[in-house]
């Protein structure tokens, strides 16, 4: 049987999601508490290949496997076997032809910033310090001009291998969340699309945080969209502030 799991994860000790040979990966834990669960090979295919240091609250695996273990059993299993900052939150059957880079619906990701004049040492690992107030309003301006379809050569990274750049965002918005500590904001920008390319979501957060301090209007994102091409756009994030939150499939 086929069996799809739901995982979250810390990306801050891994060499990122994909398997890579002796180094740590998100794939590479799954793969050796599987292998031991089950007593034999298993090697998981993922949905969303996350960078180094990225993290997770529901990047989805799959795996074949023969073993006569209930299905709902499976994440209390893996979760005495994996790392602390890897947790299988669900399991479940699917059908043996589901591939979970196929069908996808939607994905959601969030860009998390932290503004403050002085960065807290405990957000560090999970956000990206600004030392300037963003200005909110103008940056859900600018997010308004990227929902919708568009070629978003601009927004990828010269390494992206995909011959389309197209993608569409369904829902793009910037706000504030929690307790404010000091006089630093936890801001989130929320991005929600039928798919993203390489460092995309890091670079759309990049052109937002230019816009939330003033470097640029509002109203260039439409030239920077036109000009497809990189150098038009921000800077493209650190990894830790990025957190993949969901995958919806049409099942």
């Amino acid at each position: 049987m086929k069996i799809m799991i739901i995982t979250a994860y810390d990306g801050t000790n891994y060499c990122g999601s994909q398997i890579q040979p002796d180094k740590p990966t998100i794939e590479g834990k799954l793969n050796e508490a599987l292998s031991e669960l089950t007593k034999a090979e298993v090697k998981v295919t993922g949905a969303s290949r996350t960078d180094a240091g990225v993290h997770s609250y529901g990047n989805v695996y799959t795996f074949d496997t023969f073993s006569h273990i209930p299905v709902e059993k499976f994440p209390l299993a893996l979760n005495t076997m994996v790392p602390p900052d890897i947790r299988v939150m669900s399991a479940k059957e699917v059908r043996d032809d589901f591939h979970p880079r196929h069908g996808v619906i939607d994905k959601t990701y969030e860009y998390h910033l932290d503004d403050g004049f002085i960065e807290i040492p405990t957000k560090r690992l999970y956000s990206y310090h600004v030392r300037h107030r963003l200005d909110i309003d103008k940056m859900n301006e600018a997010a308004k001009y990227l929902i919708g379809e568009h070629d978003f050569t601009s927004f990828c990274s010269a390494k992206t291998e995909k011959e389309s750049k197209v993608r569409t965002i369904f829902d793009l918005n910037v706000k504030t969340a929690g307790e404010q500590i000091y006089d630093n904001r936890d801001v989130i920008i929320t991005v929600r699309g039928n798919g993203f390319l390489y460092n995309m979501v890091r670079i759309i957060a990049g052109t937002l945080m230019n816009i939330g301090t003033g470097k640029t209007d509002p109203n260039e994102i439409i030239a920077i969209l036109e000009k497809k091409d990189r150098a038009a756009a921000g800077p493209t994030l650190p990894p830790n502030g990025l957190f993949l939150m969901e995958i919806r499939y049409d099942i």
